[in-house]
């Protein structure tokens, strides 16, 4: 596999070894590593280092380099919405979000990859918003050299149903806020709402067209939720009446307004008294006061979700169980910590 050739016949050759070049009070480290496939215009420049020979990789048609594996792999694996700078180095690539989105995942099938000797994948969690540009994931063949059939076997399962990575881009959405509460209403309390909700919506392009406060009245919650619903709003959102007190009536307002499907409770702390609902594709959420009171919420799991075209049901909301208890950091990280990132 590994031969001694000469440097004039060395050109289209795979390098099996680092050459190191020293320029005093400059530079001292390798000019080519190990893996390079070397060029014409490098032949000078291999001379002027003292190379007459090298020892190159000589490959059978069975076998790929570290870097053709890597390409191979991070072609595969890198779904819409992801992109990778196709310049490998001793085998490793890294995967980057294109666009701002949600980060998706194929937990299952990534385990599966990884159970093929001499390759292997990770990344962070999915089902969290990045930024273009975001290091999502990285990957590597472990020897110099791979088996094609290794390769293939690690490829078909990256692009067997699609790839295993993609970032969803978010849609830009108009929603409508209706504050619920009697005590808010008459005004013997300030909503401190509005603003929250605004900001988290803001923060993903999306606006608030819409405000409206009004008191526990189950049959005033469901003329405006129908209400919202004929004017065609993206997103409806509820805010009070989330808990089982007899004058907490919005999660009845809502059922009452028609939707088709009602999903209360998730298995989150702080967001345990949550409601998403959906009439046709227009979702419908209830906040409860946790969302208020903590920076960060079972709100903040979902509502990338939404905007990015999801419709989570109530097994999303289970599956929340594992890493959904926030830990209230004095200094919140979110969405860089472990917060509902189980699954």
């Amino acid at each position: 596999m590994v031969k001694t050739i000469r440097v004039e016949e060395a050109v289209g050759m795979i390098l099996a070894h680092d050459i190191t070049e020293i320029r005093p009070g400059e530079f001292k480290g390798p000019a080519f590593r190990k893996g390079y496939r070397v060029r014409k215009d490098d032949l000078c420049h291999l001379m002027r280092l003292g190379k007459r020979h090298l020892y190159i990789l000589d490959l059978e048609k069975h076998q790929v380099h570290e870097d053709e594996a890597a390409l191979e792999m991070a072609a595969a694996l890198a779904g819409p919405g992801m992109t990778f700078i196709p310049e490998p180095r001793e085998g490793k690539l890294t995967l980057t979000a294109a666009q701002d989105g949600l980060f998706k995942v194929d937990v299952e099938r990534l385990v599966r990859f990884n159970q093929i000797p001499e390759v292997m994948c990770t990344s962070i969690h999915g089902n969290r918003p990045v930024k273009a540009g975001k290091n999502l994931a990285g990957l590597r063949a472990i020897p110099l050299v791979i088996e094609r059939k290794t390769l293939d076997a690690a490829v078909q399962i990256a692009a067997a149903s699609g790839p295993i990575f993609s970032v969803k881009p978010f849609r830009s959405i108009q929603a409508r806020l209706i504050i619920t509460g009697s005590e808010v209403y008459s005004g013997l309390i300030q909503d401190k709402f509005e603003p929250v909700v605004r900001r988290k919506l803001d923060a993903y392009g999306s606006t608030l067209t819409r405000v409206v406060i009004l008191p526990d009245d189950q049959e005033l919650i469901a003329a405006e939720v129908r209400a919202a619903l004929e004017a065609k709003a993206d997103l409806i959102i509820t805010t009070g009446g989330m808990s089982v007190d007899p004058d907490d009536v919005t999660r009845l307002g809502i059922q009452q307004a028609g939707v088709e499907r009602m999903y209360y409770g998730a298995a989150v702390l702080p967001g345990a008294m949550f409601l998403l609902a959906y009439c046709g594709q227009t979702p419908v959420i209830g906040l409860p006061a946790c969302a208020l009171h903590h920076q960060t919420s079972v709100f903040d799991l979902i509502l990338p979700r939404l905007l990015a075209g999801e419709q989570p049901d109530d097994l999303d909301l289970a599956r929340l169980a594992y890493g959904g208890y926030c830990q209230d950091c004095e200094t919140c990280r979110f969405p860089d910590c472990a917060f509902g990132k189980g699954l």
